[in-house]
């Protein structure tokens, strides 16, 4: 829907038991300014009699959580929705006159953004019940993924504290694997281990169906590298067996939140197309299509799509003097991230994206800045394979 489509714009600052509404018209008059509680029948009342005046679009600060209902009334009403972000937000707001911050006053802002700044605004998320589910699964996983990390670097802690040799015997995702955890949950640490010996660590590795050899060896090598008892080593003992218990129990959630995915979206079209690109997992595939709000129809070109991602690089430019490209700040995260872990795993496991990213770093460009590079460049690859339905093809070799 175009700008000339709408008669009404209505900017809804949205709050956890009330909103405040306030409706602008092409002339940019005060249609309606007021509270709106947070409840079905007063959203239905308020869109019904601003739709007297013509179409409307309720533009929202806040499309998930409290923002949900008010966007689910409209849409089951007929009425366009939108979106505008927080930073698009500040920055209209310091184009008009005062300071203020009121739920009146953002309600304005955002109903005259709708009307004199139409490109500000961003899609409001998907209406379709597979995408919004999808949706919930993705965040939750999220949460899993940001506590896992908060608990592995706990134990890394904990054991760097106490015996930095041991630490090191777990580099990497050793310290992430099943055996590992398993071992840690049942001795403890370095001191559970050395009092248990290696030949009863061993079999009682063997005989719960553990593959860890190589990871008990070097245990017991780093265990004889420390003489001393760092203070506090027992305490730390008594803890990490909890922390790898919890480890685990996160590992298996994501792993369910993962099938849920899998499950989920296993009639999806676009789910068989996406995951046949080295790189690409169920878990990833679902933030692309999530990113992309399930249709790629919303992006001109696979350029769009960069820019949107905010893997796009942004040009600086004054007169002659100054000059150059910068990495984007901006972007959607979500589908930023994924496109950029993908991309990730592509330079270390697919052997043309291998090649293209040690390329860019013989050109002097470091880590980041060859992998953003690649997924500017696999990014085309998608929007194609998105567009068109096809699977990935590899590229044809050049002798």
């Amino acid at each position: 829907m175009t700008p000339d489509d709408i008669d009404v714009w209505v900017g809804l600052d949205v709050g956890k038991s009330a909103h405040h509404a306030h409706a602008l018209d092409h002339d940019g008059n005060t249609l309606y300014d007021k509270p709106l509680k947070q409840d079905e029948k007063a959203i239905r009342t308020m869109l019904g009699k601003l739709s007297k005046h013509g179409r409307v679009l309720l533009v929202v600060d806040q499309p998930n959580t409290i923002g949900s209902l008010p966007l689910t009334v409209a849409r089951n009403m007929g009425i366009a929705v939108a979106y505008l972000p927080g930073t698009a937000m500040r920055r209209t707001a310091q184009l008009l006159p005062g300071d203020a911050k009121t739920d009146r006053r953002d309600a304005h802002v955002i109903a005259w953004a709708a009307l004199k700044l139409p490109e500000t605004l961003r899609d409001a998320g998907p209406d379709d019940e597979t995408l919004a589910a999808l949706k919930l699964l993705a965040g939750h996983d999220e949460d899993l993924a940001h506590e896992s990390t908060r608990h592995v670097n706990r134990l890394r802690s904990l054991l760097l504290q106490t015996h930095p040799a041991f630490e090191r015997a777990l580099k990497g995702e050793r310290i992430t694997r099943d055996a590992t955890l398993a071992l840690l949950e049942r001795y403890g640490g370095p001191m559970g281990v050395k009092r248990a010996g290696i030949e009863d660590v061993k079999d009682w590795a063997k005989s719960n169906g553990l593959r860890a050899g190589r990871i008990i060896d070097d245990m017991f090598k780093a265990i004889g590298e420390q003489t001393v008892t760092v203070p506090g080593t027992l305490m730390a003992e008594t803890i990490i067996p909890s922390i790898a218990h919890d480890i685990k129990t996160i590992r298996d959630r994501r792993r369910e939140v993962g099938r849920q995915v899998e499950k989920l979206l296993e009639d999806h079209p676009l789910l068989t197309v996406l995951t046949s690109m080295p790189g690409i997992g169920v878990r990833t595939a679902s933030n692309i299509l999530l990113g992309i709000g399930g249709d790629i129809a919303n992006f001109k070109s696979s350029a769009h799509l960069a820019a949107y991602a905010g893997i796009s690089p942004v040009t600086g430019q004054s007169g002659t003097s100054i000059k150059g490209e910068r990495p984007s700040r901006r972007g959607n995260k979500r589908l930023k991230n994924a496109l950029w872990q993908t991309a990730f795993v592509a330079s270390t496991k697919h052997p043309p994206s291998v090649a293209y990213y040690k390329r860019k770093r013989e050109q002097g460009k470091h880590h980041n800045a060859a992998i953003i590079c690649l997924a500017r460049r696999r990014c085309d690859v998608i929007y194609s394979m998105l567009k068109n339905g096809t699977l990935y093809q590899e590229p044809a070799l050049v002798a």
